[in-house]
């Protein structure tokens, strides 16, 4: 199962970069004159970052006896923007956006491997300093391949990494000098996350800070040397209410902890499946808010109180449990969400409480994390990551969401 689990998040990732790049020309020609208005980037970035001791492991608790408090990975970036005689180039004028890979050591690949990253990233301008000078931001969403998993025998200090796949999340913050029309010089900070979304244990996370110096290389003259305004439409903006309807599924491990007795892995997987109905108002072309009914079926949730076991065994594989009923594996709560709307991508970030719930696992707070990426105006590819209490890995969620009323 751990297996079938890895690939099923290979190929969500793998689908979300094909999507990224056939929704170019869809974008492009949907709402133009013209045919792919596409100015294309290279860009090359160096990390060097600080490696949050959040477990024993980067304490010193390793095979050579050291902290580990330090990580470095070099990143190589193709991207796109849309020209700015475009449409979509005139009303979203800085957004960048791509894939790239990035390989990463954390100086000791015996216990954790040099992963190489893959990942659609998203960059665009926050607010002007000077006329060359800007504050900007920058997101990546990917995978990670090539980790040294944690191994009882091989590998038996590394109680972090549990899969060789692993999500990564990075988001930065950036200076973007303009050095001439085709070269711009960027350097910031950033925060790094990688997690398997509790699909293997163990699933500590690995947390990093990141200081970024990178530079990116326009083939076709930016912005300011051929600024053409798109006068074919006027573009303003009418308040509208959308509505999202989102399916997603994943699967997931369980840790429990019974009593008299220490933390116990579950044996297998189990299956989560939810529904949202989110309405959203659109506040303006780049923002839009608004709640979200969320439903989840969890197998895992609340088992730990029905083992049949008259005594708890000390090998996990022999745990066995009556099934749990049905309502104490479903949740209904409501969430704020917020969403930044950018060009093929949307971010969008809730905080909610389930107000329909039954025992511990389902009577929480909890948090989520969303990119949609759009198929077409109306469908779009859900991939998102759901916390209880800001800090307890809850599942994955992969779906397809349907949007009503796109505009």
């Amino acid at each position: 199962m751990k297996t079938n689990m890895n690939n099923i998040v290979n190929r969500t990732i793998v689908a979300i970069l094909l999507l990224t790049l056939i929704s170019i020309d869809g974008l492009a020609t949907d709402r133009d004159t013209t045919s792919n208005k596409i100015i294309q980037i290279i860009g090359l970035d160096l990390k060097p970052s600080y490696l949050f001791p959040t477990h024993e492991f980067f304490k010193g608790s390793n095979n050579a006896q050291k902290e580990m408090n330090s990580t470095l990975s070099g990143h190589l970036k193709y991207g796109f923007k849309f020209a700015p005689d475009s449409y979509l180039g005139n009303v979203y004028p800085y957004a960048i956006q791509g894939v790239g890979v990035g390989y990463n050591t954390f100086f000791n690949s015996s216990e954790l491997g040099n992963p190489l990253s893959v990942y659609v990233f998203q960059t665009s301008r926050i607010a002007n300093i000077t006329k060359e000078l800007s504050f900007d931001y920058e997101w990546n969403f990917g995978a990670s391949f090539g980790w040294k998993k944690y191994d009882e025998e091989k590998n038996p200090h590394n109680k972090v990494v549990g899969s060789n796949t692993n999500a990564y999340i990075h988001l930065g913050l950036l200076l973007n000098w303009q050095l001439s029309s085709n070269t711009n010089l960027r350097g910031g900070v950033g925060l790094t996350h990688y997690s398997n979304g509790n699909t293997s244990y163990p699933n500590a996370g690995v947390n990093t800070i990141d200081a970024s110096i990178g530079v990116i290389r326009f083939f076709r003259n930016n912005e300011r040397s051929t600024y053409f305004p798109y006068q074919s439409r006027k573009h303003v903006f009418n308040s509208y209410i959308n509505y999202d309807l989102i399916l997603y599924g994943s699967t997931r491990k369980k840790g429990i902890y019974p009593e008299d007795s220490g933390p116990m892995l579950v044996p297998g997987s189990f299956g989560v499946i939810g529904l949202n109905f989110n309405p959203l108002y659109n506040f303006n072309k780049y923002f839009r808010a608004g709640v979200s009914l969320d439903l989840q079926y969890d197998e895992s949730a609340n088992i730990g109180k029905h083992i049949a076991n008259e005594y708890i065994p000390g090998n996990p594989e022999d745990l066995k449990f009556y099934r749990p009923s049905f309502r104490e594996q479903f949740s209904a709560g409501l969430s704020l969400r917020a969403e930044i709307v950018m060009p093929i991508f949307s971010i969008n970030l809730g905080i909610g409480k389930n107000f329909l719930c039954k025992g511990g696992d389902t009577n929480s707070f909890y948090q989520t994390f969303v990119l949609k990426t759009y198929i077409t105006d109306n469908v779009f590819l859900h991939t998102g990551y759901q916390l209880y209490r800001f800090e307890d890995p809850n599942n994955l969620m992969f779906g397809l969401g349907y949007r009503f009323n796109a505009k």
